[in-house]
């Protein structure tokens, strides 16, 4: 009965078209009439009957109807997006990022040029720009923009959409969710977006992107959801992003993306294009994301510190699923548990999967990661748990994270087959920022420097040195060591890149 039920509605829906399209002079009238004709049909269909199927059996149940409706008549279809940009486009602005640099010499960190030249290798400096959008979200002059828009600027303005410009300073930036908190250097009350819960957007909403494309001026374009909850996209360390097809370009980053009660759902972020313009894929950090770290820069935080459970997750293959008994690989499967931290105390432990977070669906742990990101610091989330065959549900209190001291980078000098090679101890911060798990210990690589002896053994940025000439490379100072113990005759080298174990011999 669905089968059929769906194509009535359809030939209906056809019909009414036809008859709009070679009737432009029926009355309104007659034109109302048909569509609460077609509307009654519709609903009618929709309610169900008491009949039977063609193979005799009762129907299948139908979904709850939907709130949200289609545009049926032509006065429907005329409507315009222009009252929304009017309300909701002023409190979109520019952004303008300027920093001093200073031009370095490819033989930088090159040890035969710095012996003989010495290290005197850089450039008179030069201003370099960039631009972007922003959102004010308070009537203060709180504006929410993209970290990688400001990201090392010496000076920042706000340009608003009547022409306006103002200085601004750094209230809080973050890079790992490539979110940043400024203040517009002036006492006036501008206009504002109100931030909306991005957890009830759905895919086919209608949505506006406003932003400074290419630095053409403000523009808007329209689309809808076209995914929700979208992770491993790589944009930054927390991937949880709303996708539309509403067209983002270079400049867009920082801008609003905005539902049709006007609230702000998303702040647009990146897009996948093989061109550099939009191919109808762009990403937005949600406003849920947003509004955790614009709390914190007004009480006065200048970093967004992240909630800890004091546990470790990888995702549910579809063969640990099957030995599970889940119909769906999904969920946050524990498998480290640190000692004291709040899943140890709440009893959660190695092997334990995590379905949901206050009855939100966890596909994988980046969901997890977002979901209690979003929770914040002190709160207490209740988590629905498998354990073996039973299902519980576990209450756990959010702390923060122990501190870890600040570990400084270190580059690699001397005649060595290393040198030109930044390197670190792996923290939990540095951990996230490579992506790498959390639990593993070592050395790695921050960076290479160009035509160095380490770019030419193909040391990448996020390699971990683990092992030279047979010694184990756990701190800096083991691998200085081994360095300086002299010239090898034949050196031995092993790297971990993307979990794999790269070896490289040297004579």
């Amino acid at each position: 009965m669905a089968f059929r039920s769906s194509r009535i509605v359809g030939f209906l829906s056809a019909a009414l078209a036809v008859a709009l399209l070679l009737s432009p002079v029926a009355s309104l009238a007659q034109e109302k009439s048909t569509t609460d004709m077609l509307r009654d049909t519709i609903k009618g269909l929709l309610d169900g009957d008491s009949g039977k199927t063609d193979n005799g059996q009762p129907p299948a149940p139908l979904p709850a109807p939907s709130t949200k409706q289609i545009p049926l008549s032509r006065d429907d279809m005329q409507l315009s997006f222009a009252p929304l940009v009017k309300a909701t486009a002023p409190a979109v602005v520019n952004v303008y990022a300027a920093r001093q640099v200073v031009t370095r010499s490819p033989f930088a960190g090159d040890p035969f040029f710095e012996q003989f030249f010495g290290r005197q290798f850089s450039g008179p400096p030069r201003i370099q720009s960039s631009l972007g959008s922003g959102v004010i979200v308070d009537p203060s002059g709180i504006v929410v923009t993209n970290n990688h828009v400001i990201k090392d600027a010496d000076d920042i303005k706000v340009a608003l959409s009547d022409g306006r410009e103002f200085g601004s300073r750094i209230l809080l930036k973050d890079e790992a969710t490539d979110l940043a908190i400024l203040k517009i250097d002036a006492n006036e009350a501008f206009p504002t977006l109100a931030l909306g819960n991005s957890d009830n957007v759905e895919v086919g909403d209608l949505v506006l992107a406003i932003g400074n494309p290419f630095g053409v001026g403000q523009t808007v374009t329209s689309g809808i959801v076209s995914a929700q909850s979208r992770t491993r996209v790589g944009i930054s360390d927390f991937d949880f992003f709303i996708q539309t097809d509403a067209a983002i370009n270079p400049g867009n980053s920082g801008g609003a993306l905005i539902d049709m009660r006007g609230q702000l759902i998303g702040i647009n972020t990146a897009i996948f294009s093989r061109s550099g313009g939009s191919i109808g894929i762009g990403f937005a950090i949600p406003s849920n994301m947003v509004r955790a770290v614009v709390e914190t820069a007004k009480k006065g935080g200048k970093t967004f510190e992240r909630p800890f459970i004091g546990a470790t997750f990888q995702s549910v293959t579809p063969d640990v699923a099957e030995s599970l008994g889940l119909a769906q690989p999904y969920g946050a499967l524990i498998t480290a548990v640190t000692d004291g931290g709040p899943a140890e105390k709440a009893g959660l432990k190695v092997g334990d999967l995590i379905l949901s977070v206050e009855g939100a669906r966890v596909d994988n742990p980046d969901v997890l990661a977002y979901r209690l990101l979003t929770a914040g610091i002190g709160s207490t989330v209740k988590l629905n748990v498998m354990s073996g065959s039973q299902q519980r549900e576990v209450p756990v209190t959010l702390a923060s994270a122990p501190k870890t001291p600040e570990v400084q980078s270190q580059v690699i000098e001397g005649d060595s087959p290393l040198a030109g090679a930044e390197v670190t101890e792996l923290t939990p911060d540095i951990a996230r920022r490579f992506r790498l798990p959390r639990t593993t210990r070592g050395v790695v690589v921050t960076g290479v420097y160009r035509s160095s002896p380490a770019m030419r053994l193909n040391l990448r940025q996020g390699d971990i040195i683990r092992r030279i000439n047979g010694v184990e490379i756990n701190t800096v100072s083991d691998l200085t060591e081994v360095l300086s113990a002299g010239t090898s005759l034949l050196w031995r080298f092993e790297f971990e890149r993307n979990g794999a174990i790269i070896r490289q011999y040297i004579r």
